[in-house]
C-alpha cells in the first residue's frame, strides 16, 4: 500500500499504521489497537478510512470496533482513570471514589471525559487486584487502597504536573 495518497497528517499516521500490519485485512485488531493509541479513541472517518484501505465493509470495521470494550468510538482524556467496581472494590467504597472524582472534574453518568480532554473517568468490572480494594488505575498506574481524598490528590497531583 502506498501512503502517497494521504494528505492529511491524520491519514499519514494511518497510513504508516497499516503499513506496518502489511495492510492485511486478517491485521485488523493489532491495527484499530495501534490507531487507538495514537488518537485514544477510534474516529469514525478513519474507521471508514481504514475499511477503504483494506478493501472491507465500513459496517465490518465499525463492528469488531464496537464488539470489543477496549475500544472507544468517543474521545477519551490524557488520563483515564478506571475505577473498580468489583464486588470487593464496590464493598470498600468505589461509589464514594466515583462519586468525589466526578464532582471534582465537573463529570456525571452522561459526560465522563472532561472538556479539556484531559480525564476520562470510567467504573470497570474488576481490575484483579482485590486485595488492594478499592483500586483504580489513572493510564498504567495503579492506585490501591485508594479513598476519595487519595482520589482527589492524584487528580491535583496530576494537575500540577501538567501546569509545569
Amino acid at each position: 500500500m502506498s501512503c502517497e495518497a494521504c494528505k492529511k497528517q491524520k491519514f499519514e499516521k494511518v497510513c504508516r499504521i497499516l503499513e506496518e500490519h502489511q495492510a492485511d485485512k486478517s491485521n485488523l485488531i493489532p491495527i484499530l489497537h495501534a490507531v487507538q493509541r495514537e488518537y485514544r479513541y477510534l474516529p469514525e472517518e478513519i474507521l471508514t478510512y481504514i475499511a477503504t484501505s483494506l478493501n472491507m465493509p465500513p459496517a465490518k470495521v465499525y463492528g469488531v470496533a464496537s464488539f470489543y470494550a477496549h475500544f472507544a468510538l468517543e474521545p477519551k482524556g490524557k488520563y483515564v482513570i478506571h475505577i473498580c467496581d468489583g464486588t470487593a472494590c464496590h464493598v470498600k467504597g468505589s461509589i464514594a471514589i466515583l462519586e468525589a472524582m466526578q464532582q471534582k472534574l465537573g463529570l456525571d453518568k452522561e459526560k465522563c471525559t472532561t472538556d479539556d480532554q484531559l480525564f476520562t473517568v470510567e467504573t470497570v468490572s474488576c481490575l484483579g487486584a482485590c486485595g488492594m480494594a478499592p483500586v483504580i488505575t489513572i493510564n498504567e498506574d495503579v492506585h490501591g487502597l485508594v479513598t476519595p481524598e487519595k482520589a482527589e490528590n492524584l487528580i491535583e497531583e496530576i494537575l500540577e504536573k501538567e501546569k509545569a
